[in-house]
């Protein structure tokens, strides 16, 4: 009987540990899927803010759930059912899907840097002019946030590929979940740190009410930061799932070429070689995110813009809105 029992916990410790080690497992593999879709999860984070901006303070917080809870709601309940059917039974279309969403990437971040350079005002500048109703505003963040979590949620796929079905399942679950309480925790946090600093600011000490008027002068220049950082990741993380995915259809060159001016840079710089070939992948990654970026920009002036340009331009003043 004692036997028995030893043996059976025996048994049982070895279950422990073997489901101690799936979940190892599959928190490794969300953490790799998760750094993959950085640049992504860095632009959903600076976009967000903007369109709580010029609401009452006590309704910020309110929108933003609902905006979260819209999010996790295309992640777990339209895209991860999408995405896992297509990686079972279409797996081949996962690069170049792939690579489309990449391409998005590149156009995104182009696009910024013209708009920067050019005078042209933000997508989202129209929030800032004209407040809708909160339903409106939820609806429409909702919508730029699909897109989004669809990028993030085929590159995480991609990392996590040769799991089995249940395993890519439950991963892909967790970075969905995981990425949107991250993004809109710090959201929150970024939309209320103007508040804090000011109550700061107003309290008797010196030294509090100092660092909370750095609240409210940083908050600018944060959320400037951030644009500029995802920006720059939407570029590498774009340019880098391009050169990968071209190599896995075939055409090598442009990849191979990359790989050997990392090899050279790693080789060359004797202890760092490992931090500097990383940096020489990520600016040729970034370089060609922007390359192409820039032509698709290019195309879509030159076509869909322009076309939309003369029609409004043919349209009475109060047709256009």
């Amino acid at each position: 009987m004692a036997g028995g029992l030893v043996a059976l916990f025996d048994d049982v410790a070895l279950l422990a540990r073997a489901a101690a080690a799936s979940i190892d497992d599959v928190g490794a593999a969300a953490g790799r899927a998760g750094v993959k879709a950085a640049g992504v999860v860095v632009d959903d984070t600076a976009v967000t803010p903007q369109y709580v901006r010029g609401l009452s303070a006590d309704r910020e917080i309110p929108i933003i759930r609902k905006i979260a809870v819209g999010s996790l709601r295309n992640k777990l309940l339209v895209i991860l059912p999408a995405i896992l059917l297509l990686s079972q039974f279409l797996p081949w279309l996962l690069t170049p899907i792939l690579m489309v969403g990449g391409a998005y990437l590149c156009y995104e971040g182009a696009e910024k840097i013209w708009h920067r350079f050019s005078g042209h005002h933000d997508e989202h500048a129209s929030v800032e002019q004209a407040l809708p109703d909160e339903k409106t505003i939820v609806s429409g963040a909702v919508r730029t946030d699909f897109i989004l979590s669809a990028e993030i949620m085929v590159i995480s796929l991609n990392e996590v590929a040769s799991e089995g079905f249940w395993s890519r399942a439950i991963i892909l679950a967790v970075v969905g979940l995981a990425i949107t309480v991250l993004v809109y925790g710090v959201v929150a946090l970024i939309v209320k740190m103007d508040d804090a600093g000011l109550r700061l600011s107003e309290t008797g000490k010196k030294g509090v009410a100092a660092f909370g008027r750095g609240l409210v002068k940083g908050m600018p220049k944060l959320l400037s930061a951030l644009t500029v950082i995802g920006t720059v990741a939407m570029l590498w993380v774009g340019g880098h799932i391009l050169l990968v995915g071209s190599d896995e259809l075939g055409l090598h060159a442009v990849y191979g070429f990359v790989h050997h001016l990392e090899e050279l840079a790693h080789d060359a710089t004797g202890a760092l070689g490992g931090v500097v070939g990383w940096l020489v992948n990520t600016a040729a990654s970034a370089i060609v995110g922007f390359v192409v970026g820039a032509l698709i920009v290019l195309v879509l002036s030159l076509t869909l813009h322009r076309r939309k340009a003369k029609t409004e331009a043919h349209q009475p003043d109060g047709a256009r809105h």
